[in-house]
């Protein structure tokens, strides 16, 4: 009877083990982690780094698919009709929490079809001027459009862009008007700026440090709620004279909803890891990032805040994807 037993427990366990699944073992095969930006932009270089960094901790490749198209709208909903096994990751930006209010149908639902990962960095954007402006701080931004509500303009690298919204944000609550002029890519605004077409730009570090730094720009202020060890010496637009002033881009990275929590975690604690590197220490500085690794309960959260922040602000400014 007890070798009867034995034999009938060894068979259940067996048949459990046969039957466990594969995510037992994960990873075993290439992750992917899908950018819905081309090469070489900001979300490209921090995804890059975060792959190299987290494929050194998963003992296994993980590659990066570029997927740009559509507002990011064509590389996220190829991630939300991938496997959910934790092999297809999608690469989220601040541009994924405002397309709900930017278009009027997406293909996808940002929270039923995703479930999140880690959220990674977040980033600003610099308040610059043309050198031989007479506008030398954000008070002086402020009583200059005061003064004359016609006259200012400010380049944006696109619509519905963090640059977009953060200038309309500061329209909005530092009682100003800034005619929009909306660019495809923050390099023929800036010539705009240089040239004297536009009065002022709201734009990443990473376009606008070296231009700064050789006094070709002037930079007056970060978007960022405190001060940034990219620009330490800049007060942020709140403490300069629009109390309560923040606004930040991010990076998160998501799963296709029903990946399995085992998966999330192992995941989560990879993207942790790697974001500690040397190689993001760089980054940081170079890129204009705070890096976070938050787990994927405070990325939802995050999201959620920022989707529904952002929405009153494209609803209140009328803006509509182009």
């Amino acid at each position: 009877m007890l070798r009867y037993l034995t034999a009938i427990l060894f068979a259940i366990a067996a048949n459990v083990l046969l039957q466990a699944p594969a995510r037992a073992f994960y990873p075993d095969h290439i992750v992917k982690i899908v950018v819905p930006f081309a090469p070489g932009g900001g979300t490209d270089v921090v995804a890059r780094t975060l792959a190299q960094e987290m494929q050194k901790d998963l003992g296994v490749t993980v590659i990066i698919e570029n997927k740009p198209g559509a507002g990011t709208i064509i590389g996220t909903q190829s991630v939300a009709a991938s496997p959910a096994d934790g092999y297809t990751l999608l690469m989220a930006t601040f541009a994924n929490a405002v397309n709900p209010s930017l278009y009027r149908k997406l293909p996808y639902d940002a929270h039923r079809d995703f479930v999140p990962v880690a959220l990674v960095a977040r980033s600003f954007n610099v308040v610059v001027v043309n050198p031989a402006s007479p506008i030398k701080s954000i008070a002086d931004l402020i009583a200059a459009a005061k003064a004359d509500p016609e006259k200012l303009s400010y380049g944006t690298y696109g619509t519905g862009t963090s640059a977009h919204l953060a200038g309309e944000l500061f329209k909005h609550m530092a009682s100003v008007n800034l005619t929009t002029v909306p660019y495809k890519g923050a390099a023929p605004a800036i010539t705009d700026l240089l040239g004297g077409q536009i009065q002022v730009m709201f734009t990443t570090v990473a376009s606008c440090a070296s231009l700064v730094e050789a006094g070709q720009l002037r930079a007056i202020g970060v978007t960022s709620a405190e001060r940034s060890a990219s620009f330490p010496q800049l007060p942020t637009v709140s403490e300069a004279g629009v109390p309560g002033y923040a606004a930040e881009s991010w990076y998160g990275l998501y799963a296709p909803a029903n990946t399995p929590p085992d998966v999330i975690d192992r995941l989560n604690k990879s993207a942790a890891k790697a974001v500690q590197a040397e190689a993001f220490r760089k980054l940081s500085v170079n890129e204009g990032l705070v890096m976070v690794a938050q787990p994927p309960a405070e990325l939802d959260r995050y999201f959620t805040a920022e989707e529904g922040r952002w929405r009153k602000v494209i609803q209140d400014a009328g803006i509509k994807a182009e």
